[in-house]
């Protein structure tokens, strides 16, 4: 009783997980949802991720530069009738050694620089991805919302013509209209059939989309459509101070830092090199020490070694000059981006400004097609305007509805293009 009680017990509990499973499922996704989802499991910041991890790896790896190594090596010799004897048929050999760099004109220490500048490089970069990652992701979203806001405009459009579809076709039996009225009805609701057809395929492949930009393997999910009809403008912000906020600026100033670290690296070729080695031998052979009549032999050897580069015909001269010459084309480019950057800002917010302008003007022109509509259908209600002028009202009406579902959704994407130009995105 105890054991069918138990699994009784686990039936219920796989039961609610598996119901509160497909309600999670069928919960709509909000903008921020969908942004969370992106940055944990979108392909590109995974990449940039590894690349950081690679960068953060080589800088540990330039932090031994400067310490001691350590070296250890053996090996047998089998020599069957050496000369004179001088040998034994079988020797064992061994060694071990340590060095040490006491100065290298100060490249250890610029190749330290120039590992710590890579992590900042590949910081710099997996930002940036993330950033065109939440705009593409952010532009999707609204874009769906956009096309999701249609397909629901198409279905409630052929509710209309339906119906204005039966009042017609009623008039022209009862011999009270004209067929061409009807032709005229029956050839729009073709049409917005046709258009619900393509908004679905349209909603099916933006979801393809999103999904693929949130790491997700398929399209069982849903968006939450609300549109705020508020559009607001944001405070502008002083160009100069946004352009350093871009990554893409901050990583052109870190590719010149390293440009010129590279060039101090260069000519530290040209200066000379000192280092220190110690290394202990030991040998075993048969009567290998002659002299003191034993089967092995140790030894000891010191070593200072100096490297002074002299002459090579000018060869790290010209290769220094040549790493100044592309620092220099570094910094034009540096300055060349800021420019282009600050006309992307500028652009990006007149094309905000003209965003709210159309959800204005696309709210007034609803209101007015609505009310037209309604005065229409009153006057064929009471006969007075023909099924023709009702269809125009209607057409109006819908190209006015569809103009604000595309104002809003558009001006979202401006607005979200705006804040990644000026470099203030939430991550």
């Amino acid at each position: 009783m105890r054991n069918t009680t138990n699994i009784y017990v686990h039936v219920l509990l796989f039961a609610c997980f598996t119901v509160q499973f497909i309600c999670a499922q069928e919960k709509p996704l909000n903008l921020e949802e969908v942004k969370a989802l992106a940055l944990n499991n979108n392909k590109e910041i995974i990449r940039e991720q590894y690349n950081l991890d690679a960068a953060n790896t080589a800088q540990k790896g330039a932090k031994t530069l400067g310490k001691p190594s350590l070296e250890a090596s053996a090996y047998g010799i089998y020599m069957k009738k050496y000369p004179l004897g001088l040998l034994p048929d079988y020797t064992l050999f061994s060694t071990l050694g340590v060095s040490q760099v006491l100065y290298a004109g100060g490249r250890i220490n610029k190749a330290k620089k120039l590992a710590s500048s890579a992590v900042d490089l590949q910081t710099l970069q997996k930002k940036r991805t993330q950033n065109d990652v939440l705009l593409n992701v952010e532009t999707t979203y609204w874009q769906l919302v956009n096309v999701k806001g249609k397909v629901e405009l198409a279905q409630k459009y052929q509710t209309l013509l339906n119906k204005l579809l039966i009042d017609i076709t009623n008039l022209y039996d009862a011999g009270l209209t004209y067929k061409n009225n009807l032709l005229e009805v029956q050839v729009e609701a073709n049409q917005a059939e046709l258009n619900l057809t393509i908004g679905k395929d349209n909603l099916l492949m933006l979801k393809l989309r999103l999904a693929q930009l949130m790491g997700m393997k398929n399209t069982d999910f849903d968006v939450d459509g609300t549109i705020s009809d508020e559009a607001q403008l944001i405070q502008e912000t002083l160009v100069a101070s946004a352009i350093e906020n871009r990554p893409e600026i901050a990583m052109l100033k870190n590719v010149v830092e390293m440009s010129n670290l590279q060039a101090d690296l260069l000519k530290a070729e040209r200066k000379p090199t000192l280092g220190i080695s110690f290394m202990e031998s030991y040998m075993y052979g048969d009567n290998l020490n002659a002299t003191e009549s034993k089967d092995h032999l140790t030894s000891f050897v010191g070593l200072a070694s100096l490297h002074i580069p002299i002459f090579d015909w000018g060869g790290r001269k010209h290769r220094v000059k040549e790493q100044q010459f592309k620092v220099e084309a570094q910094k034009v480019e540096l300055e060349h981006t800021k420019e282009l950057v600050a006309i992307e800002i500028q652009n990006a917010y007149l094309e905000l400004n003209q965003a709210i302008k159309r959800v204005e003007i696309a709210k007034k022109s609803l209101e007015q097609s609505d009310e037209n509509l309604k005065l229409h259908q009153d006057r064929f209600d009471a006969g007075t305007v023909n099924g023709s002028d009702v269809l125009e009202a209607q057409v109006l009406w819908q190209h006015a509805f569809s103009d604000l579902i595309d104002a809003n959704a558009n001006y979202n994407i401006r607005k979200a293009n705006y804040i990644k130009a000026i470099g203030e995105q939430n991550i």
